[in-house]
């Protein structure tokens, strides 16, 4: 372990923390704002607005497929839980 002990006393000082430059951590900030900017505008491959608009439609679709087939099933059990409680 780092810094001074005395193990009578059982006192410990830690040595002292070295600040970090924060011009330094400023650069490396804007440097990584500026690949993030370069990586989206020369390597990031974006949709057309048709085919942009086609997902959607799917998307869409989809979702009240599901939403259809969820009140389906939650109809269904209703059904048969009233007639189960009618039993007993």
């Amino acid at each position: 372990s780092g810094g001074l002990q005395n193990h009578r006393l059982r006192v410990r000082a830690l040595p002292p923390v070295l600040k970090q430059n924060s011009s330094n951590n400023m650069k490396k900030f804007v440097n990584y704002i500026k690949e993030c900017y370069n990586e989206l505008i020369q390597k990031v491959s974006w949709p057309t607005w048709k085919e942009l608009q086609s997902s959607a439609i799917v998307v869409s679709i989809a979702s009240l497929i599901i939403a259809l087939v969820v009140y389906l099933m939650d109809k269904s059990f209703e059904t048969l839980l009233e007639a189960f409680y009618r039993i007993f």
